[in-house]
This record gives C-alpha cells, structure tokens and sequence, in this order.
C-alpha cells in the first residue's frame, strides 16, 4: 500500500465557512515531493492526505489530481485545483490559503474562479456595439429578422453609444436615446429600441461586464406608447389614411409596397421583402414561399387589378433587381419596416396606426361586410389545425378570395374617394 495513503473521508482536514467553528489544523508531517512523485496506482482511486485538507486523487490510470475539502453552510465541498506535478505542492497549498479565505466569507472558491474565468472570456467585448453583435448572434432567429433589429440599433442606438465601453453608460443616456427615438422615428420604434437595449444589457450583467442594467422601466419619464395604434381602422380612417399616403411627398416606393400590403392584406415584412419571382402578373397571383411565411407554408395570394397595375409600374422602376422593393443604400437588400413607420410619423399617424393593424382592420371590415370567415382566414394565412380542411380550404377559397380581395381593393379606393379635398 503506497505511504500514507487514505481511504477514510475523514483523514483530510476541514476548512470551515464563517459560521462554523475554526478549522483544526492537522499536525501530521509535512511530506516531501519525493513521496508524492512515488506514489503508484491501484485497482481503486485513493486519496493521499498532505494536511488541512488538501490531498491527491490518485487514479488507476494514474493520474494525481489535488483536491482540497471543506465545509460550508453545513456541507461538505471538494474544490479541484489542479494535476501533480505541473501544480506543485506548494502552489497547491498556496490556492488552498487564497480558497479558505473565500470560504470564511461564505463563497464557493469554484464558483469565483468561474466568475474570473466569464470576466476573461468575454473581456473583449468591451463597446455597446460588440456587445449587440455577441447578443444578436446567441439568438435564435432568421437572418432577416436579425438584420432588422441590427439595422434599427444603426439607426436608432449606436450613433450615441456605440462605441462607447459598457460601463461608462448611464441610465440618462439610455434615456435621451429613447426620448429622441420617440420623437424622431415613433413610440414603436422606441419600444422596440427599449426592449433590445435591456436583452443586450442583460447578457452584459449576466457575464459580469456591468454591475447593473441601465435600462429602467421609466413609468413616467418617457411618453406613453399608446395601444390605439393596434385597433381596426373605421372605413372613414382608411379613406384618410390612403389619401394621406397619395399625398405623401416622399419615396414613391415605400408608398406603393404601403398600398401592397393593404390591397393584399400580406405582413409588412412579406410585402417589403418581396422578390420579382413570387409574381406572376398576368395570372394575377402571388406566391410567397414557405420560408418567408410565419407557418413556414407557402402562401397563394390573389391579387386584384389595382395590385396588378401597382407591380407593372414598380416593375418599370425595379425589375431588374431581386427585390420589388429594394433598400434605399444596398440595392441586394429589400428594404425595411421602418420606411413605413418614418412615413406614417411624417403624416401624423403614429400613435394612431402601425403597419400590422391593416390586416386587423382588413379582417374587421371584411366580417362586417358578410364575407365568409374561412375565406378571410385563409386569406390572412392563419392555419387551419386539420390538414385534410386545410387542403380542401387550399383547393376551393381561391376563387372566392380572388372575388373578395377584388371587392376589397375596390372598397379602398371608394372610401379614399369618399374624403374631401
């Protein structure tokens, strides 16, 4: 049997936590390197004690791993320290000294070397904008989505703090950009701002790099982000919302993917990523695939001549390009969500309509006027839970969808005809 070998738990001396009683020093000899260098494998893992606690693990491979117990909160720990020979003796008993003053003060010394590991680990990320990268990449979204809430944080975010160290952010800053992003771009572009910051903040306290989050709740601060925004239209505020959009001086094509998505009834995010080889004008439909839909189902959308006659001219303007509704700065990009929402701010609706209300209202609207509900289901590619009535419902509504959506679109020009001058 090798020297002074232990299979007893209770050879090993014990550090105890603050709130017990001081450890009894073991008053066994100190042993020399020799000895451990000399210790042999057996059938069995056994330990081999070299006073207050600490001991080697030796396996039957071989191996001499140092293993120092203690005791807190009334239980017995191991902590690893490292492998014999390349940590010595005396480095081992070193860490032993700088664990037992952790544990007098009621920390796990694992636990803290873990910490200084995560503070090493993710030091590099020193900036708000390196930050929002690492967040970004840990989600588990579609590319598009991601570069959506990468292009609002270029916008909206990191021209104040992006370059800035993590720490150095205070809470007022966070709270200027919101303000701004409120005034400039609209409460739901400031919302969105909010809840991306505190996700990105959030990693950061969680990997140490910051004490706290600077993203308050701000109940009175900021302006009210009012819910009147997401109710259904009144035919009357459709004909002003359209008549409005007619009158909008700015990008012809962000008003007409605007129109798209009214007379189609399509999210805004299918519509403005649209792409040329979904079309087929002279049928009249749309084929948006089942990658770029929310089910992740193809989706057949009947399109009414007013569509039809919106997509011939974008298509005078774009048809070369991918998308029928390229970004303003990279025409390989369709452009973004928040064309529409700039421009409704513009017109005074923000606050009042977002983008995803138009199919809140198409519904509405669509019930009230006796359409039958399947139809305007299908049409809004909400699924149905049986797949036999979802193929029957696939194979039979189109017609009838071509003759509503056609009833639609005539509807919006009548109540936008409606308004006076």
């Amino acid at each position: 049997m090798p020297p002074h070998r232990s299979d007893a738990p209770d050879n090993t001396g014990e550090a105890q936590s603050h709130n017990t009683t001081s450890p009894q020093r073991s008053t066994k000899p100190r042993v020399s390197d020799a000895a451990l260098r000399a210790l042999k494998p057996a059938d069995k893992p056994y330990k081999y004690s070299v006073g207050e606690g600490l001991y080697l693990e030796v396996s039957p491979q071989g191996s001499k791993l140092w293993r120092w117990k203690y005791r807190l909160g009334g239980k017995e720990n191991r902590y690893a320290i490292g492998s014999y020979p390349e940590t010595s003796m005396k480095e081992a008993r070193e860490q032993v000294d700088a664990a037992r003053k952790l544990v007098k003060q009621g920390q796990h010394p694992a636990q803290q070397r873990k910490i200084e590991r995560l503070k090493a680990i993710h030091g590099h990320a020193s900036t708000f904008k390196a930050l929002a990268d690492e967040w970004l990449s840990l989600k588990d979204w579609e590319e598009l989505t991601k570069a959506r809430r990468l292009d609002m944080l270029t916008r909206v975010v990191f021209p104040s703090i992006g370059d800035l160290p993590v720490r150095a952010i205070a809470p007022s800053m966070i709270l200027d950009i919101l303000k701004k992003a409120h005034s400039n771009n609209g409460p739901s572009v400031m919302a969105e701002a909010k809840r991306t910051m505190f996700g990105i903040f959030e990693l950061a306290a969680e990997t140490f790099r910051v004490d706290a989050n600077p993203v308050h709740q701000w109940r009175e601060a900021l302006p009210k982000n009012k819910t009147q925004h997401k109710r259904a239209l009144e035919t009357t505020e459709i004909g002003q919302l359209l008549k409005d959009v007619d009158g909008h001086g700015g990008n012809l094509q962000t008003q007409s993917a605007f129109k798209l998505m009214w007379f189609t009834l399509a999210r805004p995010s299918e519509v403005i990523e649209a792409e040329w080889t979904e079309f087929d004008l002279e049928a009249a439909t749309w084929r948006v695939p089942a990658e770029r839909m929310k089910k992740r189902r193809e989706h057949v959308i009947p399109l009414p001549t007013q569509a039809v006659d919106l997509l011939k001219t974008m298509r005078m303007l774009t048809g070369t390009r991918q998308h029928v509704f390229p970004h303003r700065d990279d025409k390989t990009k369709p452009m973004v969500t928040a064309a529409f929402r700039q421009m409704l701010h513009v017109l005074g609706w923000s606050g009042r309509f977002s983008p995803h209300a138009t199919r809140t209202t198409g519904s509405t609207r669509l019930n009230e006027l006796g359409f039958p509900s399947d139809w305007i289901e299908r049409q809004l590619a909400h699924t149905e839970p049986n797949s036999v009535r979802r193929t029957y419902n696939h194979a039979d509504y189109m017609k009838d969808r071509i003759t509503m959506m056609q009833g639609w679109a005539d509807l919006l020009n009548r109540w936008k005809a409606d308004i006076a001058p």
